[in-house]
């Protein structure tokens, strides 16, 4: 399994306001991935920023975050075509997402 720093940091912002048990909760969750021998941890650079704000920039007519884009394009250059996930932006991309649900709205 693999994730990116980005994605971490998406997650503590998504549980930064659910309270301190929550917040000590995702730290210890996040430390044990950072430590963990079985998923790797793509680190944040400029580089991948950057590819990031391209496909970010590409795609005005999408309702990627940055940290999608980011995601895609890790996923594209390690080969990755799986992900742990319901955001239907990704099946966009061509992605397989394995918590795929059927879509009820519009496709964005």
């Amino acid at each position: 399994m693999v994730t990116t720093e980005e994605v971490l940091s998406e997650f503590l912002t998504g549980v930064a306001g659910f309270g301190d048990r929550t917040r000590r909760l995702a730290c210890e969750l996040v430390r044990t991935i950072l430590d963990s021998d079985e998923i790797g941890v793509i680190p944040q650079s400029h580089e991948s920023f950057h590819g990031g704000l391209e496909l970010y920039q590409r795609r005005p007519d999408k309702k990627y975050s940055l940290t999608n884009c980011i995601t895609m394009n890790v996923m594209r250059r390690e080969g990755i075509n799986q992900i742990l996930t319901n955001d239907h932006h990704f099946a966009q991309e061509g992605f397989h997402r394995l918590m795929a649900r059927k879509e009820t709205t519009k496709e964005e």
